[in-house]
């Protein structure tokens, strides 16, 4: 069975082509990336960009998980119980059992209503948060936005449109694990579930994802000090950073479009206990080249697996 080694080496490649992975080297890196397997559970950790749901003709997780069954030669067909969204990396909890997959949906929805957070993810962010450690509460929806629709922060929503649906109250508990240069690393622990709702609440925080290419439009500077800009007043567009921080990063503002999200999902509370997964390759060159900490990899929990 390959390592991370291998994971690392295949994600190298592809950044230094500038391309997209094909088939074949996803379905490598996704065996490489094996961080645990026990009974019908087996998890991952997925680069950035592949979604796990893709549309049609379109790469995706669940596209390449009857060969990924194949290849480690599992005997029942697995389906996603947890898993980050398209632009993020870490970890993805697959099942070949229902009933184990219903248990562990039960287990991750009472955790949260008993102020639990069974999710923890990682974040690289663009200025430091005033505070070390808090609480970002705010209400998300969708509004449409020219041909397409966004998450935008509704930060006092009324009663009647939480009552409708229209507007989910969010939380998400942050702290701040280390900074540099203008630079943190952010631990997140999501109470709620919506999407996109980390990287908006970054930008709530005017401390924006490095690699956010979707929202951090919306967080201005003025004379360096940053402010929120309304949504209808930030479109997309790539992320704009100065030239020393791309010199840190050792980028070129040609490259920018191609800097992943640097949002990652770290660790998983399972009821046996946490689950972990270390940052890719990219994720943790960033650590080292900004001075944050954990930028050597830690060793992943994992479960010995079976011959075959």
């Amino acid at each position: 069975m390959a390592g991370g080694g291998t994971a690392a080496r295949v994600l190298a490649r592809a950044a230094r082509w500038g391309r997209p992975l094909g088939p074949e080297e996803t379905l490598g890196l996704l065996e490489a990336s094996v961080v645990h397997r026990e009974g019908a559970l087996l998890a991952l950790s997925k680069p950035p960009g592949l979604p796990v749901l893709g549309r049609p003709g379109e790469l995706s997780l669940v596209l390449l998980l009857p060969a990924l069954r194949r290849r480690l030669g599992l005997p029942a067909e697995l389906h996603v119980v947890k898993a980050p969204a398209r632009e993020c990396s870490g970890l993805v909890l697959l099942s070949g059992c229902h009933r184990a997959t219903e248990q562990l949906q039960r287990f991750f929805a009472d955790a949260r209503r008993r102020g639990r957070y069974p999710t923890t993810y990682h974040a690289v962010t663009v200025g430091v948060p005033a505070a070390a450690e808090g609480e970002i509460r705010a209400g998300l929806r969708w509004q449409q936005q020219g041909d397409t629709t966004v998450v935008v922060p509704v930060l006092a929503p009324g009663r009647r449109s939480l009552a409708r649906k229209e507007v989910k109250s969010t939380l998400t508990h942050y702290q701040v694990l280390g900074a540099a240069g203008g630079c943190a690393l952010l631990q997140l622990q999501p109470r709620t579930a919506f999407p996109e709702q980390l990287p908006v609440h970054l930008t709530l925080l005017l401390c924006p994802a490095l690699g956010d290419h979707k929202h951090s439009s919306r967080v201005g500077r003025v004379l360096g000090v940053p402010f929120l800009l309304p949504p209808e007043a930030a479109p997309t567009r790539t992320q704009m950073l100065d030239e020393e921080l791309l010199c840190r990063l050792g980028i070129s503002p040609r490259q920018l479009h191609r800097l992943p999200l640097h949002l990652h999902l770290q660790q998983l509370m399972l009821p046996q206990g946490p689950l972990c997964a270390p940052p890719p390759p990219p994720f943790l060159r960033t650590l080292r080249r900004l001075g944050l900490p954990g930028h050597r990899e830690p060793p992943a929990t994992r479960s010995p697996l079976p011959p075959h």
